[in-house]
C-alpha cells in the first residue's frame, strides 16, 4: 500500500501522544485556542462528515488531507480498535515528519 509511509508516521505520532482521534474531538479542537496544525480524513467516509470536516478546516484555516486508507486501516495505524473518520495532528514537527511522508508517497 502507497500509504505505509503515512501510517506509520500517524502510529509514531499517537505514540508520541501528538494526535486526536475521531471527528468529534477533531472538530472540538479546531475550534479551540490550540488549532491542529494537519487533519487526515478516512477515504470511506460518509458525505456528510467529509462535509462537516472540510467546512471546519476551511472556517478555521487548517489543511485537510483526505488518505488512501479507510477508516479501519486508519484506526489500526494508530493503535485504536475501533474505526476512525479522521485524526489530527497537533505537534508541528509531527506535522512536518507527516507530510514528509505523504510527500514520500506522493499522497500530498
Amino acid at each position: 500500500m502507497a500509504a505505509d509511509r503515512t501510517l506509520g508516521a500517524l502510529g509514531i505520532c499517537a505514540k508520541a501522544r501528538g494526535l486526536i482521534f475521531g471527528t468529534p474531538m477533531v472538530c472540538d479542537a479546531l475550534a479551540g485556542k490550540q488549532k491542529p496544525r494537519l487533519v487526515l480524513a478516512a477515504a470511506d467516509n460518509s458525505d456528510g462528515t467529509d462535509k462537516r470536516l472540510r467546512d471546519k478546516c476551511t472556517y478555521y484555516g487548517v489543511r485537510l488531507v483526505r488518505l488512501d486508507a479507510d477508516g479501519d486501516t486508519l484506526a489500526r495505524a494508530v493503535g485504536k480498535s475501533a474505526r476512525l473518520a479522521a485524526v489530527a495532528v497537533s505537534d508541528e514537527n509531527l506535522c512536518r515528519m507527516v507530510l514528509r511522508a505523504m510527500e514520500e508517497n506522493h499522497n500530498v
